[in-house]
């Protein structure tokens, strides 16, 4: 979906005002697809680098934790002391985005297999069929930089998405939830969690063009005309998806609307 292959035609239908739309199939109908064209293990392809990956993550995630660990501050909820509660909200997200950022780094060559070896089911290509195949194939072929290719969007995207949580968290914690109400800490426990899924959504592009990147033009089809161009950066694939009303592409598993109108279609 996010590198825009579509094998199966949208189908027409209503939206909640009673409009006829376009809807593109989604989760479960491509799953169905799937498994007609490559069996049930066609829905596993990049599995085992996608389990190294994160595994690789979280152990260094926790030698980094463990390396440089964050000293303990008192906790603090009144709003008189709301300089030092930022303070520690700052530190806090500074220490979290050091560690996300080198788990990023170290599992990315990994995600990088993961996504490529997902995408070859557009071309029905047998490129990148083994971990250890498709490292030999990258480094002989692109490079170490071709392992880290689509990172600078990936790490932006964690960046961004840990500030803006933490940071909209906190004040709303601090300036939004009275410490007199009954359920106030109930609510504080899933403020951070309702942000994530709320900034998780404005920074989605920053995933899409990541993963974009990762497949572009290493010899995959989905990775070549007519799903993408050559891109010369990132920035450039951003530009031509934000020209193209694409960026978030791929971001909805259910109900997709088709940029189409629905008028531009005849009915049966």
């Amino acid at each position: 979906l996010q590198v825009g292959h579509e094998p199966l035609p949208p189908t027409i239908g209503r939206n909640v005002l009673g409009r006829k739309v376009l809807y593109l199939p989604g989760f479960f109908t491509y799953a169905r697809h799937i498994v007609e064209v490559d069996g049930k293990r066609g829905l596993f392809r990049g599995l085992t680098p996608r389990l190294i990956s994160s595994t690789l993550s979280t152990i260094t995630r926790g030698s980094v934790k463990k390396a440089f660990p964050l000293e303990d501050m008192e906790h603090v909820s009144n709003k008189d002391d709301v300089k030092t509660s930022l303070r520690k909200v700052v530190k806090e997200t500074s220490h979290e985005m050091m560690m996300q950022c080198v788990s990023r780094v170290v599992s990315h060559p990994l995600h990088v297999i993961s996504m490529r070896c997902m995408v070859q089911f557009v071309g029905r290509e047998v490129k990148y069929s083994g971990v250890f195949s498709a490292i030999g194939r990258i480094f002989k072929e692109e490079g170490i930089l071709g392992f880290f290719v689509g990172l600078v969007p990936h790490i932006l995207g964690d960046v961004i998405f840990l500030w803006c949580c933490n940071l909209l968290a906190h004040f709303i914690n601090t300036y939004a939830v009275d410490d007199n109400f009954s359920q106030a800490s109930v609510i504080r426990s899933y403020t951070k969690f309702v942000m994530g899924i709320a900034v998780s959504m404005l920074t989605y592009p920053f995933l899409l063009v990541g993963d974009l990147m990762a497949v572009n033009n290493c010899g995959l089809r989905a990775g070549l005309p007519p799903y993408a161009p050559a891109f010369a950066s990132w920035i450039h694939c951003w530009r031509h998806l934000s020209a193209q009303g694409q960026l978030f592409r791929g971001s909805s598993l259910l109900f997709r609307r088709a940029p189409i109108p629905a008028a531009s279609f005849p009915i049966d």
